[in-house]
């Protein structure tokens, strides 16, 4: 809950060891934490948009890769709750991508409408390719946090996203809905 007082705003946070941990923020707390969401998200990106670069594909194309490379025979429709886009935008990305053999489509054995998504093996070799620089920042960044500093990051990741978002994190414990820590 946060509750606005001029330029101040109330967080009311979980610490998980010592109970209720009031914090207060103030508005340019607030705003440096934007801009340095701005700022890891551009040096995150930035190699893996390079190699892109030179190969055609974009930044909407490396999510698709990521996505179906984490999630093996995912269907079109799963894929589409991920990335909220549009299917006319998902459908120009995947088309390129499976043109240039990256992906492979298959119909669903149960249902015959529904397409699954795969990787190839060049696919494979790209998405590890673009993936490498983003896991080794993020290991740096964690080693150098600490496990404390870890935790927080991801309660803190969570609380920004919505809580829907939750639902495609198979590895994240089931939590009841609104509750981020």
């Amino acid at each position: 809950m946060a509750v606005v007082t001029f330029t101040r705003y109330y967080v009311n946070m979980t610490d998980v060891k010592s109970g209720a941990n009031p914090l207060f923020l103030r508005e340019e707390e607030l705003r440096q934490g934007i801009e340095l969401l701005f700022y890891a998200y551009r040096d995150f990106t930035a190699e893996p948009d390079e190699m892109l670069a030179k190969i055609g594909p974009g930044r909407a194309h490396h999510r698709v890769i990521y996505f179906v490379g984490r999630h093996p025979e995912i269907s079109v429709s799963e894929l589409l709750g991920i990335l909220k886009i549009t299917k006319q935008s998902l459908s120009r990305v995947l088309g390129e991508l499976v043109r240039q053999d990256f992906i492979v489509q298959r119909q669903g054995t149960r249902d015959r409408r529904q397409r699954l998504l795969r990787l190839t093996a060049q696919g494979e070799a790209l998405e590890r390719q673009l993936t490498e620089n983003q896991r080794q920042r993020i290991a740096r960044a964690y080693r150098e946090a600490g496990a404390a500093a870890v935790e927080g990051f991801r309660t803190v990741l969570l609380g920004i996203m919505d809580d829907e978002r939750h639902a495609h994190l198979p590895w994240l414990p089931h939590r009841a809905a609104g509750d981020h820590g």
